[in-house]
């Protein structure tokens, strides 16, 4: 989502320069006057340049049955932009962020830049080259710059979660029960992955990639000392039929397979899952799974260290294996209603703590289902191998699955023990593992998450003023943000890829110029209703125009990555663009976020990707929106209630002015 962003893209020089830029600025940056700027036409390229194709509203793709791969060979490459117009929207990006002495700057720096013959020129055309040779230019080096590089626990930092609806039982048999029921429609899924049926999606009539889809099951992710790995088996000659079962921080694997290749019914399943209860009851073990939340370089070395005996190796490689894995969760403290799917929303991030459920998982695992005693019930998801969507089509599938009543007659044969992974805790491992925990519960204190039901209207309201609900959703983001810090910010909003082969993501910048006008006019007295009205509807065709741009591959941010790992492959210095203030400023990203709508009344929820910044995710239906925000407590200056709070506002306050304007009636 949602994805590294800002900590990734960014030197660490550039990384230094953010701070101190964002040390010395004042809480009111001052936004560049149009009459004085060097760079007037830049605040309209988007207008002048020509759209790829017609626009496309950013809604869920559809779905036609077809061969799952069939057309994969088919997909266009993904286009590496020309310079000139990269340069040109980049300027316009910075415009509302950036001072005008900082723009000016930055302007000279991209004018030497784009000269001819010169390093710009040099490294675009190794951009090219490296285009026609590859089937994408970008998903390789994405995969390692944003996921495997990076060395920040992959919990809060980079895994998302989603929180599902609350489930009416509260009790181990009701868990069990459900917890059966979802692992045959997650296998349901699968076979239609195996059988090559699912079917393919399109988005305004084009293709998707739907290499994702092959990348989430049987497969994990592997702890290097400076670099991490992924790894897949389900292509392998026998792939795998277990899953891995986690209940009190002990780990099983259990067949889901019958011997004639059918999937366990789920009478099977509930009965393997009542062993594994059966077999886990001592609450004092020790949580080996805690070791994979902790700072990659750290889990890396314990991560040597624990498999060097072969007991704990095949216990490792049997939960790498693991087609996924299901935690089954001990009860979390109790709260209110209203603060349920916040509460929730932190078991599915991190587990709650040590105290709690943060040790029955394994972080490193592409999918792990969570299922509480307590109804609770989400997911986890490791981003490096998959973005939010194909995640989100499979939870639909699996809630769908979950509704149904089972009609498969269950075999009347015995079923073997499932096998209780046994871990051989040297005192070594043991302090990695207090280490571990220490950690996590520093990491649980610091994060602030919000989940609330916008219940006032849905997707209903904006389409009914013939806007995009997406970029109304992004507005009311911009303008709860001014009014809390009097200024602009960088915003991320993740951009799906898919219509181009191996595609992952690009960045939406919902901060335009156009949006700074609006939420600079919508509390400002002397501006008239018609013309805040005007301002709105200019800023929601921007973010439009922008979405159309990102998804057909002509969007700045992954180009910009390119020519800079471009530069570091040819062991040329670093261009001053990328040290240059400016680029620390527009990567420093305050406001993350992601839209990723659902059938299933859910929300996938993640940390923020700046210090001083908020996660926002959220999945817009019909009538009403679910919205997860997250921020640091470490942070004075950011709380998840408030941004949440002026988010409702900024909404209420859109629709308001859209209602009580005489144009918005016509």
């Amino acid at each position: 989502m949602l994805g590294i962003l800002a900590r990734t893209m960014v030197s660490t020089q550039s990384t230094m320069l953010a701070r101190i830029a964002l040390k010395c600025y004042p809480v009111a940056r001052k936004t560049v006057s149009q009459g004085k700027t060097s760079v007037r036409g830049a605040k309209d390229l988007w207008y002048k340049v020509k759209p790829c194709g017609r626009l496309v509203r950013p809604v869920a793709p559809t779905r036609i049955p077809g061969r799952y791969l069939s057309h994969q060979e088919g997909l266009p490459k993904l286009p590496v932009p020309s310079l000139q117009q990269t340069c040109e929207r980049y300027l316009a990006i910075l415009e509302p962020i950036v001072d005008e002495e900082e723009l000016s700057h930055t302007k000279e720096l991209l004018t030497e830049f784009q000269k001819a013959g010169g390093v710009g020129e040099r490294l675009q055309k190794g951009l090219e080259r490296r285009a026609r040779k590859t089937e994408n230019w970008l998903s390789d080096w994405w995969l390692t710059t944003a996921y495997l590089d990076y060395r920040m626990p992959v919990v809060v930092h980079s895994s998302p979660g989603v929180v599902l609806p609350r489930l009416e039982f509260s009790d181990r048999q009701g868990q069990m029960r459900f917890a059966a029921k979802l692992i045959a429609g997650v296998l349901d899924f699968k076979t239609m992955i195996d059988n090559e049926t699912l079917p393919v999606e399109y988005l305004g009539g084009k293709q998707l990639c739907m290499n994702q889809y092959y990348q989430v099951l049987s497969s994990c992710r592997v702890p290097g000392l400076k670099r991490d790995s992924v790894v897949n088996h389900a292509h392998r000659s026998r792939p795998p039929t277990h899953i891995t079962v986690v209940h009190n921080f002990q780990f099983f694997v259990l067949d889901v397979y019958n011997s004639d290749g059918t999937p366990l019914t789920v009478d099977q399943l509930y009965m393997q899952l009542e062993k594994v209860w059966s077999s886990s009851l001592q609450t004092n073990k020790e949580p080996i799974g805690i070791l994979t939340s902790n700072q990659r370089n750290s889990w890396g070395k314990a991560y040597n260290n624990l498999i060097k005996d072969k007991t704990n190796k095949d216990s490792v490689r049997a939960i790498q294996k693991s087609i996924f894995t299901v935690c089954l969760d001990a009860p979390m403290p109790c709260v209110s209603d209203e603060l349920y799917r916040s509460r929730a929303a932190v078991q599915m991030l991190h587990g709650g703590g040590s105290r709690w459920n943060s040790g029955n998982r394994w972080f490193d695992k592409t999918l792990q289902f969570i299922i509480g005693e307590d109804g609770s019930c989400g997911l986890m998801y490791e981003h490096a191998p998959a973005e939010g969507p194909p995640i989100v089509s499979l939870i639909d599938h699996v809630v769908e699955y979950t509704k149904k009543s089972e009609m498969v007659r269950t075999p009347m044969v015995p079923l073997p023990m499932p096998q209780k992974l046994r871990f051989n805790i040297t005192p070594e491992i043991k302090k990695d593992i207090e280490k571990a925990k220490q950690n996590m519960n520093i990491m649980v204190h610091d994060l602030d998450v919000k989940v609330i039901v916008f219940s006032h209207f849905g997707k209903n309201v904006p389409k009914t003023h013939k806007m995009s609900p997406d970029a109304f959703i992004q507005m009311g983001l911009q303008l709860a943000y001014y009014r809390m810090y009097q200024r602009c910010c960088a915003t991320y909003e993740s951009a799906s890829l898919r219509m181009f082969k191996l595609g992952r993501t690009d960045t939406i910048r919902s901060c335009s110029i156009d949006s700074a006008n609006f939420v600079k006019a919508m509390d400002d007295p002397a501006k008239q209703k018609i013309e805040k009205v005007t301002l709105l509807e200019k800023a929601v065709k921007a973010h439009r125009a922008y979405t159309d741009m990102a998804i057909h591959g002509q969007a700045i941010d992954r180009h910009l990555l390119g020519l800079k790992l471009q530069a570091i492959e040819d062991l040329t210095s670093m261009p001053e663009i990328f040290m240059d203030t400016s680029y620390a400023v527009a990567n420093h990203y305050n406001l993350s976020t992601s839209q990723v709508p659902a059938k299933t009344d859910c929300v996938m929820c993640f940390g923020p990707v700046a210090p001083d910044g908020y996660g926002v995710c959220y999945n817009p239906m019909a009538e009403h929106i679910n919205f997860a925000v997250s921020a640091f407590n470490s942070c004075n200056e950011t709380n998840a209630a408030h941004m949440a709070q002026r988010l409702e506002e900024a909404l209420l306050d859109m629709r308001m002015l859209l209602e009580s304007t005489p144009k918005a009636k016509l």
